[in-house]
């Protein structure tokens, strides 16, 4: 076959004395592969009457193999998975083997209806962090919601357990914690979490990514740095909405006790620490709403990090029972009996019109807790629309 063939041209082939037609590209989005070769003339072809490449293989098996290739898809009912097996790793199709290696072991399994996409190895013990000092750990506004009184706190499904007072008390539980046995073990996965095809595995003291790629599986993208103390949380933005933002296109952040670490991601891995914020209370939770990190706590702290404006801002607002996201907004349900909302990509940049920062949405006349709060965007409703009077929360 020459060299010289567009992507675009299509390749007639004769397997085993049967007929198939197909695109260079469907042929050869997995590399190394046993067409790659061939279509690139590392291979010597055989040709019969009419032209078409002859691969001396059983057609009826060729028939999967290039279905796959064309969708990415497999159904394994209805094939033969020894037979096909051997036919992709003779043709060098390593996502498909990988495939037909998990259904083979769904088969043999003795765990019932547990499909294993993968294994990956425990993590290399990293280095450990240079100490940097945190930044806009003292900064903070109040809002419209935001009285100094602290009610009592009542408690929520919604929202996890106070982890102790900051400053020298919460270092103290902290290593506590460390001297405790098990949950010290540098080789323990403590917490996982996903976003589009990227995963962060936290272990106790660091935090390590990795990408799944179609053509070769689960791949380790970044290590962070040791830290000195235990991680509490991880955050991960795989993706970033609304254009690419350079260097914080991927973004990995952890919070220890009060303390929070934010990395960059970059294409070939690297990591750059952007910060370390601090909420002045041990942070509860840690998650991104479209680029922006935020970091809460029940007892009334909302801390928000804008990878536009690369600004840290504390917001004091009444102690938190409750809280979910929708679109660009974050939605809280605190125990006085009201509902509150921020816009986080405006947040850093009102600062003049402070009442701005937080606005009431609901009050309940009996100033019950909002326990729990669930907001529902149909799959056309990029964000929450707010038309002067109502909101529509379920």
């Amino acid at each position: 076959m020459s060299s010289t063939v567009r992507s675009g041209d299509i390749i007639h082939l004769n397997v085993g004395g049967k007929r198939f037609s197909t695109s260079r590209q469907t042929l050869t989005w997995v590399p190394d592969s046993f067409f790659s070769s061939l279509l690139s003339g590392r291979i010597s072809t055989l040709k019969d009457d009419d032209g078409a490449i002859f691969i001396d293989r059983d057609p009826s098996l060729f028939a999967p193999i290039l279905n796959f290739l064309r969708s990415k898809e497999l159904y394994p009912r209805s094939i033969n998975v020894h037979m096909l097996m051997h036919e992709a790793e003779f043709y060098g199709i390593t996502p498909l083997v990988r495939k037909l290696q998990l259904c083979d072991e769904l088969d043999r399994s003795s765990c019932g209806n547990v499909l294993f996409n993968g294994y990956l190895p425990p993590a290399v013990y990293p280095v450990k962090r240079r100490n940097r000092h945190s930044v806009a750990g003292s900064q903070f506004m109040t809002g419209r919601a935001g009285p100094v009184e602290r009610a009592p706190v009542r408690r929520s499904n919604t929202m996890p357990p106070n982890l102790g007072n900051s400053g020298l008390l919460g270092r103290t539980a902290a290593e506590e914690r460390t001297s405790a046995g098990g949950s010290s073990d540098p080789g323990l996965v403590r917490i996982i979490c996903g976003h589009h095809n990227w995963i962060a595995v936290a272990y106790a003291q660091f935090v390590v990514c990795y990408r799944m790629k179609e053509s070769t599986g689960w791949q380790q993208v970044f290590t962070s740095p040791r830290l000195d103390c235990m991680i509490d949380r991880v955050a991960l933005n795989a993706k970033v909405m609304g254009g690419s933002l350079g260097d914080n296109d991927k973004m990995v952040a952890v919070a220890s006790v009060t303390e929070i670490i934010l990395w960059s991601i970059c294409p070939d891995g690297n990591g750059k620490e952007i910060g370390v914020f601090s909420l002045n209370v041990p942070a509860e939770a840690l998650f991104f709403v479209g680029n922006q990190l935020i970091a809460t706590s029940h007892t009334g702290k909302v801390g928000v990090w804008n990878a536009v404006t690369k600004h840290w801002q504390n917001q004091d607002v009444v102690p938190i029972s409750s809280y979910d996201t929708a679109g660009s907004f974050l939605i809280l349900g605190c125990n006085n009996g009201s509902i509150y909302y921020i816009d986080v990509q405006k947040f850093p940049l009102r600062m003049k019109d402070n009442d701005l920062l937080v606005t009431e949405l609901y009050r309940d006349p009996t100033e019950d807790a909002i326990t729990a709060l669930s907001v529902y965007l149909t799959p056309k409703t990029s964000k929450m629309k707010h038309n002067g009077t109502h909101w529509d929360i379920l």
